[in-house]
């Protein structure tokens, strides 16, 4: 990779991680300077991380909804799938088994020559391989070891097994989601918890090792997806805890906005949201519909718009439909409405504030093609992140790890690509 002075050059993350959580974690890391060697292993797919399956037919049902590259899983799936892909870039791969002893022997001595461990399994899975805090500060004193898992490391649901879709609901966000008159059959599945938790092991990492700079001490992070989108949810706890009140499902309502919803508008499917919080927001929007019921007596005020929501939002939608939803948007902004188009991913790509800010960025890799990418979560005048690699393919840093970094070559390299440790396909028995 290009040398660049970037934030976090020095660090090394040894990457254990797998779906998704961990794997955005990650490329956060890479993106600004960590060199990230993922660890991987021939002998054991994840599934959920490089596809569904190692090697799908291109009929599978599960090969059709990967989204595959022009829908072919091709002779490398596992370097072709989009969801890997799609935070794969900035990266290292190497391989070896860590469920050998000799394959426990490299890691360890990667271990020994690294600053973070990140890993997001359930927690049982490192204990049974006998990858714990304790053993880590044998092999480097001041290492930082960042878990990731679905509940947390300690409590009595320490090893439930859990998605994101599952965590949604268990953490009261999906008790707040769909429409009023729905019962949860209609609830469509969030995973936002994943990309939330993964922000946030980047910034518990970078806040650790500043804590490592100043004492020479490494710590344990413990991050769980169950606690980290609470954050995001205040005003429902906080009105309970308050108040005695269960918020429950609102739709696109605000509890305090009014109108507050989507919005249909000229063309195929078209939509636009708008959110009004104040009496003068009203007045603006009131100035670029200038329509007769504006002035109406029910809508005078945030209260009176409150007891006739449901016919607000039927004249609002009135009003909508005859313009385009980009309209839409820069008439009420001029009166400093909260407003915006629902984009689809076509629209998202063709958007003009995302393109002039340079949000997808062109991203290539041998098995996968050259595609654009969503790109960094902010930008920095200094330093700013940078595409230095595409997504990394299965093994593809294997000479690179094993030769410079540890110092394992020759005779001693040889017999680890015998003994199945070292490749960048999967082996034959996976399917």
């Amino acid at each position: 990779m290009t040398d660049l002075n970037l934030p976090l050059k020095g660090i090394r993350v040894v990457d254990l991680t797998v779906v998704l959580a961990g794997p955005y974690c990650g490329m956060i890391l890479a993106d600004f300077g960590a060199e990230v060697i993922r660890v991987e292993s021939i002998q054991h797919f994840p599934p959920q991380t490089r596809g569904i399956f190692a090697r799908p037919s291109k009929d599978m049902p599960s090969s059709r909804s990967a989204g595959y590259p022009n829908g072919e899983p091709g002779r490398r799936p596992w370097n072709r799938y989009p969801l890997f892909n799609a935070m794969g870039r900035n990266k290292l791969s190497m391989t070896v088994d860590i469920t050998k002893p000799d394959g426990m022997e490299v890691f360890k001595r990667l271990v020994k020559v690294s600053d973070v461990v990140l890993e997001n399994y359930v927690p049982e899975v490192m204990d049974k391989l006998g990858v714990s805090y304790e053993m880590l500060k044998q092999v480097r004193p001041d290492i930082i070891f960042c878990k990731m898992s679905a509940y947390g490391d300690t409590g009595p649901y320490r090893n439930f097994r859990a998605m994101a879709q599952s965590i949604d609901v268990m953490l009261g966000h999906g008790s707040i989601r769909g429409y009023a008159d729905s019962d949860s059959t209609d609830q469509p599945a969030s995973v936002a918890e994943d990309p939330a938790e993964g922000v946030q092991a980047a910034f518990a990492i970078v806040a650790a090792l500043y804590h490592r700079n100043r004492t020479g001490e490494g710590q344990l992070l413990d991050l769980c997806l169950s606690e980290s989108y609470m954050p995001y949810m205040p005003q429902a706890f906080m009105d309970y805890a308050m108040n005695g009140r269960v918020q429950g499902t609102l739709g696109n309502r605000d509890p305090v906005a009014v109108p507050c919803g989507n919005f249909r508008c000229k063309g195929n499917d078209k939509w636009v949201s708008i959110s009004i919080f104040t009496d003068e927001e009203w007045d603006g929007f009131c100035r670029v519909v200038n329509e007769e019921w504006v002035h109406d007596d029910r809508f005078k005020d945030s209260v009176s718009r409150r007891r006739n929501e449901d016919e607000l939002e039927r004249l609002v939608g009135s009003w909508t439909q005859k313009h385009d939803s980009y309209e839409v948007m820069h008439l009420l902004q001029k009166e400093g409405v909260a407003v915006g188009p629902l984009l689809d991913e076509v629209e998202a790509y063709q958007d003009p504030q995302l393109k002039a800010r340079g949000f997808f960025v062109e991203e290539s890799q041998e098995d996968a093609g050259t595609h654009m990418y969503p790109g960094s979560l902010f930008k920095m005048s200094g330093t700013p992140p940078l595409v230095r690699r595409g997504p990394v393919r299965l093994g593809e840093d294997n000479e690179y790890v094993y030769n410079e970094v540890l110092g394992i070559g020759g005779a001693e390299y040889e017999k680890l690509v015998e003994t199945g440790h070292i490749g960048t396909e999967y082996a034959p028995h996976i399917k």
